[in-house]
């Protein structure tokens, strides 16, 4: 993977900001056209790679799930300084942000979870899941080949740099971080978007619309489905779409007081809690 286009980035300046925080065995580049976004509306946003991203397979050996939940503490730590701060993670970065709401109610003043790895996609991954419970996981394929990234615009496609491959182990860590979050959501206590992609061939949209429902402290939870494009939605066609919703919905949350209003499932058709 080129370093250079992997690397962390610090954007913009302002009283408030947002921590951005990437998918599994992604890096800060699948976020950035959002970052860029939320930038451009006077936000200061920060993206750091997660330790073990966005350089070799064989640095993920190293890592797991709380070395990826200490650097998204660090980070939010960080921005102490600021006003009000928002977090926004993709896919396994929702987890990540939604864990920080729920644990730190006084630093996160809104969350936006894009495309959140709530439940996987598909029998292959659901058998997945089932083998993450057992020692069966590393004994049947050490490591994964990863011959591309979820995206359908094929201009960007070519360009997204991909993890060759990543060691089997590592989806244990997702799949405890998937059960840490769903145990954590009922105490996220700030405004909440929720966007999903309905082609997203890694994560079940569904999941997404079930995790929103088990968001019940939130003031208020949007859901937001988009037609087009594939899971990372930042980087594909719908992107500017989402980079409106997430800054749209920022705004609205950064002025003192906002708009408290009981569960808003406003988007797309969403169902009721």
């Amino acid at each position: 993977m080129d370093g250079e286009s992997t690397a962390p980035f610090t954007l913009g300046q302002g009283p408030d900001a947002c921590l951005l925080l990437h998918g599994f065995t992604g890096s800060p580049w699948e976020v950035r056209p959002l970052g860029e976004a939320l930038a451009a509306r006077g936000l200061r946003v920060v993206a750091p790679r997660l330790p073990g991203h966005g350089t070799t397979p064989e640095a993920l050996l190293e890592v797991d799930h709380r070395d990826w939940q200490d650097a998204a503490d660090e980070a939010l730590a960080a921005l102490s300084g600021h006003r009000r701060v928002f977090v926004a993670g993709l896919s396994m970065g929702a987890l990540l942000a939604l864990r920080l709401a729920a644990q730190h109610p006084d630093r996160v003043h809104g969350l936006a979870l894009v495309a959140p790895a709530v439940r996987f996609r598909g029998p292959r991954m659901a058998l997945v899941r089932q083998l993450c419970r057992t020692p069966l996981l590393e004994w049947t394929t050490p490591w994964v080949d990863k011959g591309g990234t979820d995206i359908s615009d094929p201009a960007t496609l070519a360009q997204a740099p991909v993890l060759a491959a990543f060691p089997v182990a590592r989806l244990r860590d997702l799949c405890t971080l998937q059960d840490l979050a769903v145990t954590d959501a009922p105490r996220v206590r700030c405004p909440v978007l929720v966007a999903t992609a309905e082609q997203d061939h890694v994560v079940d949209p569904e999941g997404g619309r079930w995790l929103a429902r088990r968001l019940t402290a939130a003031p208020e939870v949007r859901l937001v489905a988009f037609r087009e494009g594939f899971h990372i939605i930042p980087r594909d066609v719908s992107g500017p779409l989402l980079a409106a919703e997430v800054g749209d919905f920022v705004d609205r949350w950064r002025e003192d007081g906002g708009v408290r209003a009981a569960s808003g499932w406003e988007a797309q058709g969403a169902p009721p809690p």
